[in-house]
């Protein structure tokens, strides 16, 4: 109901909820919102009136999709909430942080059928355990495709020269793009932002596949030993896989198209369209990579973690 009221009033006062290639997109998209919004809230309320019926459960996935294809961008506008800097639109920030909130209900209400020991009530978390060996092996892939986007990162911060573009004048770039003052002053120090980003997300893909994941660290005494509950590391997860997989798919597949000849990529701040392809091939593979890693972690993840039945 929230989401529809959103895409009505937004629809109605003619303030645009999406953007395409950095402009705003017609308001007449906003309607597609309240379409979602109605689905969703129509399906859910078959649910507590007929139970689970097949056709029930259809929509709420329907409506689940759609809103995950709407919620796309909200990992940017926490990205820039957390360095200081403000969202380029309010509502097409609400737009992306409804959406997410409403992808995860209606899966979770899909997928609520409860399991013979949820529905006797006698569960218990399971044993902290690893992943397996692929699931590993694909988080090492994540990892590793962020090293030459990281290495890039630290020769710029440090003044060094990559892609015919040195430190001054991407802090430059990054001064004239508005980037906030806490963004400005770690570049001072020597650190990048998306590097410190990308530190936290191996930290959190390590922590879905490896038993010390599933419980808190010994440097918590006063939480030693205790769990984590089971949802915490799965929010930041689903966000960052469902925006950086298809972003790096996306990206990766415009950039093949353009070092075939196939279209033409602006050099944009850099000295020459190769250099641009450089720095975006780095970029999409390290995304794209990462992004999958992170589904195969998930995955891995979810099975690991369902409460086991207890005599």
């Amino acid at each position: 109901m929230a989401y529809t009221g959103l895409g009505l009033v937004c629809a109605l006062s003619g303030a645009p909820l999406f953007h395409m290639g950095g402009a705003p997109a017609s308001p007449m998209l906003s309607w597609a919102v309240v379409g979602v919004g109605m689905l969703a809230a129509a399906a859910s309320g078959a649910v507590t009136r007929y139970g689970m019926l097949p056709v029930v459960r259809v929509l709420l996935w329907i409506a689940c999709a759609l809103a995950g294809f709407a919620a796309f961008g909200l990992l940017m506008d926490v990205v820039t909430l957390m360095f200081g800097q403000g969202v380029d639109s309010a509502p097409t920030a609400a737009n992306h942080a409804l959406a997410a909130t409403g992808c995860l209900l209606l899966a979770t209400t899909a997928r609520g059928v409860p399991s013979p020991a949820a529905a006797t009530g006698a569960a218990a978390p399971p044993a902290p355990s690893a992943g397996t060996r692929s699931v590993q092996l694909a988080a090492c892939a994540g990892t590793v495709a962020f090293l030459p986007y990281v290495a890039m990162k630290l020769v710029w911060v440090s003044g060094g020269t990559f892609a015919g573009v040195t430190g001054d004048q991407m802090l430059a770039i990054s001064e004239h793009s508005g980037a906030s003052g806490i963004w400005l002053t770690l570049e001072s120090w020597g650190l990048d932002g998306t590097v410190l980003l990308a530190a936290l997300g191996l930290f959190l893909l390590w922590g879905l596949v490896r038993p010390w994941g599933q419980v808190y660290p010994r440097w918590t005494p006063w939480l030693r030993g205790s769990r984590v509950p089971r949802g915490l590391p799965l929010v930041p997860a689903l966000v960052g896989a469902a925006t950086l997989a298809p972003y790096g798919v996306i990206g990766a597949g415009y950039v093949s198209l353009a070092t075939a000849g196939v279209v033409t990529m602006g050099q944009g701040d850099f000295s020459s369209p190769g250099d641009a392809l450089l720095v975006g091939w780095i970029g999409m593979i390290a995304f794209g990579v990462y992004g999958f890693a992170l589904i195969a972690a998930i995955r891995s993840y979810w099975i690991r973690t369902r409460p086991v039945p207890v005599a």
